[in-house]
């Protein structure tokens, strides 16, 4: 018995663990040994979706704002998503980066590559983005049956707003980033798919780049249904009424100057379903 026992350890520690593989973003293969363990995340919507996966306890970097959720405020930070450091990443030696693509610059990427440092790069652009990430996050992290979960819930609900509002009378919103300059979103920002969501179709989906800055006089031409306005927190910013000063506007006439924290609707995490709920009841109320 003794010897059995003897051989069965020996074969358990000969066999290594079975590899981990996903594919990110970038369209590349990120292949772990194990499940990581030590995880630096380059910017904040990466940190709620690794919480959301299960896998917020193994974080030991983070960047600046990572705000979501209180827990995540403990973590050391590194820096800015835009200008982190690459020392003190090194130092936490982490076994997985986590990093954004177009936020961080995909040089991160080869940076880190060349230290030999697994590099799982996210860039989500469409709402089925998020519950993938999640996914993917938890198989790298060893906690596929939370991300499994977590990403189920996110699709119901949104399936569910979509049921709900998407086949009503369509109307046409101006999401604004911000008032000076005046700033929207075209088509291919995940912003216009919630918009689509609703029911409502952004008034500047036609534009060339992601996020257009554009006249008052190209507003008032377009002459939108709903204005919804973004900020800076969790309050409605001042300047959503200066629409007022043009009372010809549909979305003046109609009081439809409506407000939706720009966490809710700007980081692509699980709090995404939020926003997206907060917006399709707001336009509901003009229809």
């Amino acid at each position: 018995m003794k010897l059995w026992l003897a051989l069965l350890f020996l074969y358990v520690i000969a066999v290594p663990a079975q590899a981990i593989t996903v594919q990110d973003f970038s369209g590349r293969e990120v292949t772990l040994d194990q499940p990581a363990k030590r995880i630096v995340a380059l910017a904040p919507h990466i940190v709620e979706n690794l919480y959301s996966a299960g896998a917020g306890d193994k974080l030991v970097g983070v960047v600046s704002y990572s705000d979501f959720p209180d827990e995540a405020k403990n973590v050391p930070e590194v820096g800015t998503y835009n200008a982190f450091s690459l020392e003190q990443v090194l130092a936490l030696n982490p076994d997985l980066v986590v990093m954004w693509g177009s936020g961080n610059g995909m040089q991160t990427l080869s940076t880190f590559e060349a230290l030999g440092i697994p590099v799982y790069v996210s860039e989500l652009r469409q709402l089925s983005d998020v519950p993938k990430s999640i996914r993917n996050l938890s198989q790298l992290a060893g906690t596929p049956a939370i991300g499994e979960a977590e990403a189920s819930r996110i699709e119901t609900e949104l399936n569910a707003l979509h049921r709900r509002y998407g086949e009503k009378r369509s109307l046409s919103v101006l999401y604004q980033i911000w008032n000076d300059p005046l700033q929207t979103v075209n088509g291919e920002h995940l912003i216009s798919e919630i918009i689509a969501l609703c029911g409502g179709h952004n008034v500047f989906g036609d534009a060339s780049s992601l996020a257009p800055r554009v006249s008052i006089e190209s507003v008032l031409l377009r002459d939108p249904d709903a204005i919804v306005a973004s900020g800076m927190g969790e309050a409605r910013p001042e300047w959503l009424d200066q629409w007022r000063a043009y009372p010809s506007l549909t979305a003046v006439a109609d009081e439809a100057l409506f407000f939706v924290n720009p966490d809710h609707l700007q980081r692509p995490s699980a709090r995404i379903v939020l926003g997206a709920r907060s917006l399709c009841q707001q336009l509901d109320q003009i229809r």
